[in-house]
């Protein structure tokens, strides 16, 4: 990486590195990088798990299929290898996941799927722009509620992706698939849990903390 990450610091930090060790026998590198400043931390936490709460209008999986796919356009090779291995215990399919970075040539995807995938695009890809055309298309199958839902999480997940892409955060393993650039789980390696808000982005947070 190229900035150290740091140890646990203050005390109100240390039940999210508790609960990352008791989950995957470690400390999430990119977590440790947000940690040199703890209110940023604490925030960005507080802010993802209002996004991937229990009772968001965007379903579970959906929400991971996003992340990954915002992730593997902005280069983040820890955010692709996190996200897809919770994406995969949402239930999406091994051939979903592997057909994402194309997803506009696959048949997978149904027609809710391929609109929000088209959405987040839209919004990560520099040379592309929201467009009326399109908001009138996503909203012949999302309502108002769940389009702000749906940009803040594309928006959430542009900013940590390009903070750990920028840091260079290495993937720790935790997809079994074989990703382009994503090393593999080691022998006896965790799997994040889907029910596990510092599995999905960067920073921790407890069930707790949920909305």
């Amino acid at each position: 990486m190229r900035i150290a990450p740091r140890p646990p610091g203050p005390w109100y930090l240390r039940p999210f590195f508790w609960n990352q060790r008791r989950k995957y026998g470690r400390v999430l590198d990119a977590a440790l990088l947000w940690a040199r400043s703890p209110r940023l931390f604490i925030s960005v936490a507080l802010l993802y798990g209002a996004l991937d709460r229990r009772n968001s209008p965007i379903e579970p999986a959906l929400r991971s299929l996003l992340t990954v796919r915002v992730s593997q356009i902005n280069h983040c090779r820890f955010c692709v290898d996190i996200n897809a291995a919770t994406l995969l215990q949402r239930g999406i399919g091994d051939d979903k996941l592997l057909a994402l970075e194309t997803w506009p040539a696959s048949d997978l995807f149904d027609a809710r799927e391929r609109m929000a995938l088209e959405y987040a695009d839209a919004i990560t890809r520099s040379e592309q722009e929201v467009s009326d055309e399109l908001m009138a298309r996503l909203r012949e199958l999302f309502d108002d509620d769940a389009i702000v839902e749906l940009t803040a999480l594309i928006a959430f997940q542009n900013m940590s992706s390009k903070f750990n892409a920028a840091f260079a955060v290495p993937p720790q393993g935790f997809c079994r698939l074989p990703l382009a650039g994503v090393m593999q789980p080691p022998e006896g390696g965790m799997m994040p849990s889907s029910g596990a808000l510092d599995a999905d982005l960067e920073p921790p947070m407890s069930k707790e903390g949920r909305a």
